[in-house]
Parts: structure tokens; C-alpha cells; sequence
């Protein structure tokens, strides 16, 4: 996502009006892609992705429109089956677009999408409300502005400061969504670094592992060379990735807001896995099993020259000690671990 708010300030900074198309959902429960942007460029090209096929498509050619009319505009959609299914959706395959007309000779534009990137280079939090009403407010039909943790408003609202607070200060909502103030409707969508977990093993602690993590905010990534396990059916909420084996680790865009766990099937591939995973500069590294388990991996990796400051790295046995024994149980205290690890690297950052 940064990327696409980095590319967005460029085009701004360079003159180019755009056209930057959200999906979001304004009827209780989100569908998993909520909140997935892509840019629309006067050229008709596109940066970023609202999950392709037809959705997209017609995205791109109502895009068109909104360029012409200088407008923003919202677009329902419905789908089912197939569609549904080609752009990751649960809830029915049901949301609404927002295609907001940028225009770059309005400052504000620019400006609040620099704040955007700051606050995410910060680990702060903030949250970015859009007005998709249609009434004419002070003289203008489009507001729009970023509102920190701390009060702070950047960008163009006319209204009431307590609304705005009870944004900024009320808990903390971790998915886009509809909001309304009297006759007044918004999308506010927070900012927050969310991070990514990648679930290397699709077995049964998998499965109970992803529901947490995608109700606390984490995106997830399942991965495994099974497609009976790694599938939709089992990780409606999750990118699923079927791969030949598990040296796949190049493939991934690791980074220090990655969160790996190791969980493979009876820990046959948790060595191949680690190895690899100790090369990348992931913000965590997790892996299952026993204090025994681990001193032999340990060993053997120790052997081929890992050192022992970076096996430190390394969450293991993964969790925090809850006596946790059923895969539920399990998947409570690795979530726990994740959410802690993920306070601490955002503290961590925020205090430079």
C-alpha cells in the first residue's frame, strides 16, 4: 500500500490529475479486499490492483468518466462465483468502489497523502476520512482530510471539532468502513502499519492461526505445497500461495513489517524454511515445536555457519506460554505473540 501512496504523491507532485479507485463496504463486515487501492492515470495505465477481472475492468473504464466530469463518484458491485471467488471475497462478493478525482492543482491532495506516508514511516496512527456525500459543503462538494491520534487535521473538513475527536480518539477500527455524521456520509479508512504474517504450512494451527490474525488487523499469507490444504475453502479470509516446494522465500517481499511462522507439517520442511528466513530482515521469525526440536535445528544450522546472535532472532517455541494444547489454543498464543511483537516494533519506531 505505501507503495501506491508514494507513486500517488509523485504523480501530484509531477501535475497529473488521477483518478484512485478503494474498495470498501458500508454494511457491517468488510469484504477481505477492503480497503485494496489502484491509481487510474489520465493515460488510462493503472498502479496498484483492485483484485483484476471484471471489477477491475469496469473500474478502468468508469475511471474514464470521472477524469472527463472532474468528479468522484462510488460504484456498487455484485458478484458471484467465479467473479467472487477471482477477487478474494467473502461476505457475497458484495462492496461499493470509491473513484476519487485527485486533482493536482488542489494542494491538499498532495499534501495529505505525504502526511499519509509519514504517519506509516512512523508507526503512527491516523485515520483518513473521505465525504461521499453528495450535498455542496462551505462551497465545496469534496472533503477530505487526514485525522492523527493527536487531533491534528490535515487537509479540507467543514464541521463539527467532536466529531472529528470521536475519530481520532474512540477505539481504534481496523478495517475501512461507512461512517455518518447527521446527513453527512464518509469512508474513513485507518493508517496504521497492519504488517504481514506469512504462514509457511497449511495444516490444522494454520487454519486457527490465520481467523486471529486477520481479525487483528494482520494481512496473511498462506503457504504450502498442497493445494487440498492451501486453498480458499479452508483460508477464506487469506492470500493463499501453492507452491512446489518451500524454498520460495525470493518470491516473497519480506520486509521489517513481515511476521513469518513456521508451522509445517509434522516440522519435515521447518529447517529449509528457517535457513531461508534467517537471510531476510523479517521483523519476526516463529517457528513451532519443542525446546529439544529447536537446540537440534539449532544445531545443524549452527554447523553451516549461522551464528548465534542471528538464531536470537527466533520465536521458539513459538507463542506465549499459556499451557496452550488444542490447535485453537495454539493459535491464541501465537496471535498474542504476533500482536505483542507488533506493538513493540511500532514503539520502537515511533520513538526513533
Amino acid at each position: 500500500m505505501k507503495k501506491v501512496y508514494k507513486k500517488l504523491v509523485q504523480l501530484l507532485s509531477a501535475g497529473e490529475n488521477v483518478v484512485l479507485a478503494t474498495i470498501f463496504h458500508s454494511a457491517g463486515s468488510a469484504p477481505r479486499s477492503a480497503g485494496a487501492k489502484m491509481i487510474i492515470c489520465a493515460d488510462g495505465s493503472i498502479i496498484g490492483t483492485v483484485g483484476g477481472g471484471r471489477v477491475e475492468a469496469e473500474t478502468i473504464e468508469l475511471a474514464k468518466k470521472v477524469q472527463t466530469k472532474r468528479q468522484s463518484v462510488i460504484q456498487p458491485f455484485d458478484l458471484t462465483g467465479s467473479d467472487a471467488a477471482g477477487l478474494g471475497m467473502i461476505c457475497g462478493g458484495t462492496g461499493e468502489i470509491l473513484l476519487d478525482y485527485l486533482d493536482a492543482a488542489n494542494d491538499d491532495n498532495r499534501l495529505i497523502y505525504e502526511a499519509i506516508l509519514t504517519t506509516m514511516d512512523k508507526a503512527q496512527k491516523a485515520w483518513l476520512m473521505t465525504e461521499v456525500t453528495a450535498q455542496t459543503v462551505a462551497g465545496q462538494t469534496r472533503q477530505q482530510c487526514l485525522v492523527k491520534k493527536d487531533g491534528t487535521i490535515i487537509g479540507n473538513f467543514q464541521g463539527e471539532p467532536a466529531f472529528l475527536e470521536k475519530m481520532s480518539s474512540g477505539p481504534a477500527k481496523i478495517s475501512i468502513h461507512a461512517d455518518a455524521h447527521e446527513d453527512r456520509s464518509f469512508i474513513v479508512e485507518p493508517i496504521r502499519t497492519t504488517g504481514v504474517v506469512y504462514l509457511f504450512g497449511a495444516g490444522h494451527v494454520s487454519q486457527q492461526i490465520a481467523k486471529l490474525t486477520d481479525m487483528v488487523g494482520f494481512i496473511t499469507v498462506v503457504i504450502d505445497d498442497r493445494p487440498a490444504f492451501a486453498n480458499r475453502e479452508r483460508f477464506p479470509q487469506s492470500e493463499v500461495m501453492v507452491v512446489e516446494h518451500f524454498e520460495c522465500m525470493p518470491e516473497l517481499a519480506i520486509d521489517q513489517d513481515s511476521y513469518l511462522v513456521i508451522v509445517t507439517r509434522g516440522h519435515l520442511h521447518d529447517q529449509t524454511v528457517l535457513e531461508q528466513a534467517l537471510q531476510t530482515n523479517a521483523g519476526y521469525i516463529g517457528m513451532i515445536g519443542s525446546k529439544k526440536k529447536r537446540d537440534n535445528l539449532f544445531k545443524s544450522l549452527q554447523e553451516k555457519g549461522v551464528s548465534s546472535a542471528n538464531l536470537q532472532r527466533v520465536y521458539s517455541p513459538i507463542g506465549i506460554d499459556i499451557y496452550a494444547e488444542t490447535p485453537e489454543e495454539i493459535a491464541v498464543s501465537i496471535a498474542a505473540e504476533l500482536i505483542k511483537a507488533r506493538a513493540e516494533r511500532e514503539k520502537c519506531v515511533a520513538q526513533g
